[in-house]
């Protein structure tokens, strides 16, 4: 483990991220002044203070939960790749690399193509978790040989996976109207526009409640970094351990990707940066890498806002060129050090 002042990283964390925070609700294709900001949240939340009606619409009901929906997506993703890296000690794990996004994309798809998600709010996260769960389970299977987790399995099985499943959706797309067509296809690349309150209490709190659950498995995540046989002799039943902590995955990942689409590489992207600085324990890297998680995309969402202002690019795309480079380099080094 490496010897750095935790307690330094957290404080710089919470600090960065109260200046994202205040920055995301400033900035947007009607600017806001800091001074009113305040005088909003006070209101709505104390009911204290007069405000101004037009910006309390635009700060209140549109841009708050959006900022909310960011981080809390943000920081499910990123503690849901730690989480992954170290369950299958693959250091290249990431929900969407490994196949998992695609799988709660196709049960996201599915249920709005044949009308169920109208019907209950409820259907579309069911279905997205179930197939976010068996594309995790599908993959790790077949990156699986002979009771070994093989880090290029896994990666050449969420590709194949990947791949069939964006073939399942593109054929649903064909077969749809061309309304439908157009908002999975802006959905597809991530989006928070339109998110409010009722998202974060359908999907952000369960997030929330499931991020807790996955850092209060940390001691059995770390043991699982001693390797398989090592875990079960420290008495860890890891096919049971995995498959728990997939659902729990599976669904942070499904719930995310109900309400923002895909959006990928924050899973990959913060937790290694995190483990560069403070080493490999999870009891700090994932409640860490939930804070830089959710940091990344407060700031991925608030360039898509603003760099075409008044239109707005797609979150995922923002987040695919900033994370890309960094998982080719991972690759270039993982080959270096396999030769």
């Amino acid at each position: 483990m490496k010897s750095v002042n935790t307690h330094k990283i957290y404080i710089y964390l919470f600090l960065i991220l109260i200046i994202t925070l205040i920055i995301s609700l400033c900035i947007g294709s009607v600017n806001i002044p800091l001074s009113k900001i305040f005088n909003i949240l006070k209101y709505n939340i104390f009911s204290i203070g007069e405000i101004d009606r037009t910006y309390n619409g635009i700060l209140w009901y549109i841009r708050t939960p959006r900022v909310l929906t960011a981080f809390l997506v943000g920081g499910g993703l990123g503690i849901c790749g730690a989480t992954i890296q170290s369950l299958f000690q693959n250091p290249m794990g990431d929900p969407g690399i490994l196949g998992i996004s695609s799988g709660a994309s196709l049960g996201a798809i599915l249920s709005i193509a044949f009308g169920l998600a109208s019907k209950s709010i409820v259907i579309m996260p069911l279905m997205s978790i179930f197939f976010s769960f068996l594309a995790g389970i599908l993959v790790y299977k077949l990156g699986t040989f002979k009771g070994k987790v093989s880090i290029l399995g896994l990666i050449l099985s969420g590709i194949a996976i990947r791949t069939f499943l964006g073939a399942l959706n593109s054929l649903i797309l064909t077969n749809i109207s061309d309304n439908l067509a157009k908002e999975f296809l802006f959905w597809s690349m991530g989006s928070l526009s339109g998110r409010h309150w009722d998202h974060i209490y359908m999907a952000g709190v369960p997030i929330l409640f499931l991020s807790y659950l996955l850092m209060r498995n940390y001691n059995e995540l770390n043991i699982l970094l001693l390797g398989d046989e090592q875990s079960l002799s420290l008495g860890i039943n890891v096919n049971r351990f995995r498959k728990k902590i997939l659902i729990y995955t599976s669904s942070i990942v499904a719930l995310a990707v109900c309400i923002s689409g895909n959006i990928g590489f924050v899973g990959l992207v913060i937790p290694h940066i995190l483990k560069k600085i403070i080493g490999n324990d999870n009891k700090y890297i994932l409640p860490m890498s939930f804070l830089g998680g959710g940091i990344f995309l407060l700031l991925a969402d608030l360039i898509s806002r603003i760099i075409i202002s008044p239109k707005e690019i797609g979150i995922g795309i923002v987040t695919s060129l900033l994370g890309a480079p960094y998982f080719m380099y991972l690759l270039l080094k993982y080959r270096r050090g396999e030769n």
